[in-house]
């Protein structure tokens, strides 16, 4: 996250510290036991192949548990997810972080010997009971929330154990891992434990057709594993420890409930969070997705052919080099074979050309890698069984928002199909007479359409990580990396919104979005791939879903009650960038709290603004600009300039800004103008037919 300043970056780098050593699992072992009773409905009868696809998605986390203790040393204090399961947490987990509590589990009364709180299991309840059914040294043991998987560090040998427990004081807490910056910000810190992530973390969530009573406490079957985790506070697991006057806390924080940015570790120089997917009706997916030409390092994928069907998965469809290659391309993204491929670029801060992970390479030297790849079918033979549209009519008292009205229906049908069938149907051409349209529909289109005929924020359709050269470039297609450019969109100034100019996004790959699914709407709200049209209830009961639904849907279509430029992304305080002090060389490091700050960034400043500068960019000396922003922000301390002062001084940057800004889209809510110009009754119509998906 600290990458998103050009001018923190090069520091950054300059005095990042090498990482402990460690060792990674080399054994693994299936599951041959269904741990989840009551997951995604009483009725899913599971074969083998498709257990073995439930596990890998809700168990495995692969070797990336090493990543993420790296980052925990070397991430400059943004993430460190051994704090996110402190059992002090677990009564108010999904209200402020939005995480699931692990069934089964509570929290603990007391630390642990080495002073830690982690949950423990709950006497005699029997969803507690996955652990005894799998193999410790394959998925860890449960840390109480759902996802994130607890190991032992290898790395925590005697002497580090030692050095540990001169830090746990006499009630038996280690207080300076919970408190004190200058001790746990030291990226010479050995951890006790190291804390894998699974699939799961970001993507089960309450289910929409059978919601738990109590959130906080929900049971295996109040769970469903492929509506996505759309209650989600990533700023709170990333960011934790942080407070609102670090710029790094107001970055994160612009990234809305629900959503997260998949390249804040492999940096593309875009705040680009968008919200993680629920995965509905494969099969339908699969006819309607077209073949792609697929060539060089992409044929190296498990059961990848030049020409075949390719569904998506990415907002952008960057991932398009099949479905399998997808769902491996996951387990990478959040650490998986992390040896192999952190070498290709600089993590959280970037400051160096991106080169491609290679799939050969990992195919050669990972295990981890190895075991999930050769598992992909089996997890999409488990999304094949399970993924099936979620009703409003099945919900508990759901049926009070559907409408009995069928000649209100049948005129919403025809609505649909002359408006929306375009995208958002995977049977063409629209047929609303034949029943089987609405009923056995995905309600999607998997092509690309161009953000300029969108029309919404472009700034996830502007990523970079998988065109030709860079990160993912495997994972995607020749069809992809030889997309035409769209045409200029228009952006606003974001310090004087009357102003507009035109914007040009790169062709090769950029540019486009893939139309979503519109199956479960009425669950899925707030709309648009970065959760920015309407309001967040965080409340995932029926009524919560509805009242998060109603909000959207009437912006969607009434445009007029949108926030316009009012949803520009902006600082909520005066914020500075931040660099623990243990990061930095003992000349350096001041005698304060344990950070060196840079700044202030004034309050209201549009935090894309400084977020979406462009490492790469050969447009504008960098360096240059960096000493021009840090001066800037030097003198605006100094003189303790007030707020208005502040961003006037800030403003006089702004043209070099935008000129190296990688995409100066900043207004969030826009765009998807379609239907909005329909007559009022023909909305109604539309919107209780959408309620029906």
């Amino acid at each position: 996250m600290v990458r998103k300043t050009a001018w923190v970056a090069v520091l950054l780098t300059l005095f990042a510290c090498r990482h402990q050593p460690y060792t990674e699992p080399t054994h693994y072992a299936d599951v041959t036991v269904d741990p989840f009773p009551g997951m995604d409905g009483p009725n899913v009868q599971l074969t083998p192949q498709e257990l073995r696809g439930r596990i890998l998605w809700n168990l495995w986390s692969g070797d990336n548990a090493g990543f993420w203790n790296r980052i925990a040393q070397t991430g400059f204090g943004t993430s460190d997810l051994l704090k996110v399961i402190d059992s002090r947490r677990r009564a108010t987990r999904f209200a402020a972080i939005g995480i699931m509590n692990q069934p089964g589990f509570m929290s603990a009364s007391k630390p642990d010997e080495l002073g830690l709180f982690l949950d423990v299991l709950k006497p005699g309840d029997t969803d507690g009971a996955v652990d005894s059914h799998i193999d410790a040294a394959t998925y860890g043991r449960s840390s109480g929330v759902v996802g994130l998987r607890l190991f032992p560090n290898p790395d925590f040998d005697d002497a580090a154990r030692t050095a540990w427990k001169k830090h746990v004081a006499a009630d038996g807490i280690n207080h300076d891992y919970y408190e004190n910056p200058h001790y746990y910000n030291d990226p010479k810190l050995v951890r006790p434990y190291v804390v894998g992530m699974a699939c799961a973390f970001c993507h089960v969530g309450p289910d929409p057709v059978r919601p738990p009573a109590d959130p906080e406490n929900p049971r295996w079957k109040d769970l469903n594993d492929f509506i996505g985790a759309q209650y989600l506070r990533a700023s709170e697991v990333f960011g934790n420890g942080m407070g609102p006057d670090s710029f790094v806390w107001q970055l994160l924080h612009s990234w809305k409930p629900g959503t997260i940015d998949t390249s804040f570790i492999a940096t593309d120089y875009l705040n680009n969070p968008g919200t993680m997917n629920a995965l509905f009706d494969i099969p339908q997916r699969l006819t309607r997705a077209e073949p792609e030409h697929i060539a060089g390092g992409s044929l190296a994928l498990l059961g990848v052919k030049d020409n075949m069907r390719v569904p998506r998965v990415l907002k952008e469809g960057a991932d398009s080099a099949g479905f399998n290659a997808a769902l491996s391309r996951v387990f990478v993204n959040i650490g998986e074979g992390w040896r192999f491929w952190t070498r290709n670029f600089n993590p959280l801060i970037g400051g160096k050309p991106q080169s491609p992970i290679s799939v050969a390479l990992l195919q050669k030297n990972s295990p981890a890698w190895n075991w999930s790849e050769g598992r992909a079918p089996d997890l999409a033979a488990y999304f094949v069984k399970v993924a099936k549209p979620l009703r409003l009519a099945d919900a508990p008292g759901g049926g009070r928002y559907l409408t009995k009205d069928a000649k209100l229906l049948d005129r919403g049908k025809i609505v649909f199909a002359e408006n929306c069938a375009g995208c958002h149907s995977s049977r063409q051409p629209p047929a609303p007479s034949d029943p089987a349209f609405f009923t056995d529909n995905f309600f999607g289109d998997e092509r690309r359409k161009p953000v300029d005929v969108v029309g919404t924020n472009a700034v996830r359709a502007a990523a970079t990580n998988a065109v030709r050269g860079h990160i993912w470039d495997n994972f995607s297609s020749e069809t992809y990396k030889t997309l035409p450019a769209v045409k200029p969109i228009r952006v606003v100034d974001p310090l004087d919104p009357t102003v507009e100019r035109e914007f040009q996004i790169p062709a090769g790959g950029p540019g486009y979005y893939r139309p979503p699914s519109l199956v479960g709407i009425w669950a899925t709200a707030p709309f648009f791939h970065n959760n920015a049209l309407g309001e967040f209830s965080g409340d995932p009961s029926v009524d919560g879903r509805m009242r998060a639904f109603n909000d959207a849907i009437e912006k969607l279509l009434w445009p007029s009650k949108r926030l316009g430029i009012g949803s520009i992304l902006r600082t909520t305080e005066k914020s500075y960038i931040q660099v623990p002090s243990p990061y930095l060389p003992s000349w350096l490091r001041p005698n304060n709290d344990g950070f060196v700050r840079i700044g202030p960034v004034p309050r209201n400043t549009p935090v894309d603004l400084l977020a979406n500068l462009d490492l790469d960019s050969n447009r504008l000396d960098l360096g240059k600009l960096a000493l021009n922003v840090a001066s800037t922000l030097i003198d605006i301390d100094k003189q303790h300039l007030d707020d208005d002062s502040a961003t006037a001084r800030l403003k006089q940057l702004v043209p070099q800004l935008l000129s190296v800004n990688k995409c100066p889209d900043f207004v969030e809510d826009k765009g998807h103008l379609f239907g909005t110009k329909l007559p009022d009754a023909d909305k109604r119509a539309l919107i209780e037919l959408l309620k029906t998906f």
